[in-house]
């Protein structure tokens, strides 16, 4: 069993920046895939971007590419979302998901998720 906590959320001007941290218990952290989707209030949750494993590849979404970078600190079992050029789209509650199978591109299917931070970009 993986636990995995997300944070780092908030309230933010569109065109600014914010960036959310993920902390998960892997014993290897390295090793395992870990990645972002996000869920807005009537919408279906989607899939924001994964890093594959460190040193591996990393996949984003269309609508975050140019403006969201995933990054690794292994010696703190934790991933980043770096956002930067927030649009008000981009509100939503955004849930880190670690472990499971990535296939390529915008295709993960994670096996442990997090509990979620909510994202609000104002206009």
């Amino acid at each position: 069993q993986v636990r995995v906590a997300e944070s780092g959320g908030g309230l933010v001007q569109a065109g600014g920046s914010l960036r959310l941290s993920c902390a998960a218990s892997a014993r290897t952290f390295s090793s395992y895939a870990m990645g972002w989707f996000r869920q807005a209030p009537g919408k279906e949750r989607e899939f924001v971007a994964v890093n594959t494993r460190s040193g591996g590849s990393t996949y984003y979404a269309d609508s975050v590419k140019g403006r969201f970078t995933v990054s690794r600190d292994n010696a703190k079992n934790t991933v980043y979302l770096q956002m930067n050029s927030l649009k008000p789209e981009d509100t939503a509650n955004y849930y880190c998901a670690a472990g499971g199978t990535v296939y390529s591109s915008s295709s993960y299917y994670p096996s442990y998720w997090g509990q979620g931070t909510q994202v609000t970009v104002s206009s």
